[in-house]
């Protein structure tokens, strides 16, 4: 029996993309565990952990993940967290598990996006887990390996159009300090 070309991991992607699953969300609607099934990302488990270095992506974290940031994900990788966003942002901080650990690395939040998912569709910056992958993958490495993500998955279409134009000019800026500026432009009456 061969795999369904869905379950084929794309060719090339970089073997550091890791998914920490809290399993607080239901199983049947989880893009974390579709990621792992799919072969496009490795589980994070007690026995299996990135190496010290890679970019975690945290929706609280003080600095936006940036083009300048891909030497650390091609050497280190990047983990994304898999977790109910009403408990995360009731908590502001991650499930127990992975904290400490999580703690000890560079931790980005992405620019500011719009969901494309059923749950949250139209709320800035409440991706699910494929989608802020694959907004992470664009910024690192460009248009063509996030849609090897995000077209596997019903609203990876959906986020592409309606994020292309800002995921292209937050890819085009030169810092951090560029892209909280186009950020601020978003909520700036003209």
């Amino acid at each position: 029996m061969t795999a369904s070309p869905l379950r084929r991991p794309p060719e090339g992607l970089p073997p550091g993309i890791w998914v920490y699953l809290a399993c607080e969300d239901d199983p049947r609607h989880c893009t974390g565990r579709r990621l792992v099934r799919y072969g496009l990302a490795r589980e994070m488990t007690a026995r299996a952990r990135p190496s010290p270095g890679t970019l975690v992506l945290d929706p609280f974290a003080p600095h936006c993940l940036t083009r300048r940031d891909e030497e650390g994900f091609t050497r280190h990788g990047i983990l994304v967290v898999d977790c109910s966003w009403n408990r995360l942002s009731h908590q502001s901080r991650f499930p127990d598990p992975p904290r400490r650990w999580i703690d000890r690395n560079p931790r980005r939040r992405l620019p500011l996006l719009l969901a494309a998912n059923a749950q949250h569709f139209g709320h800035w910056g409440q991706l699910n887990t494929v989608e802020a992958l694959g907004a992470a993958i664009f910024l690192l490495q460009g248009e063509s390996r996030a849609r090897e993500i995000l077209m596997r998955f019903g609203s990876g279409p959906s986020f592409l159009a309606t994020n292309g134009a800002l995921l292209e000019g937050y890819r085009e800026a030169a810092d951090e300090r560029e892209v909280q500026t186009m950020e601020q432009r978003l909520f700036t009456a003209p």
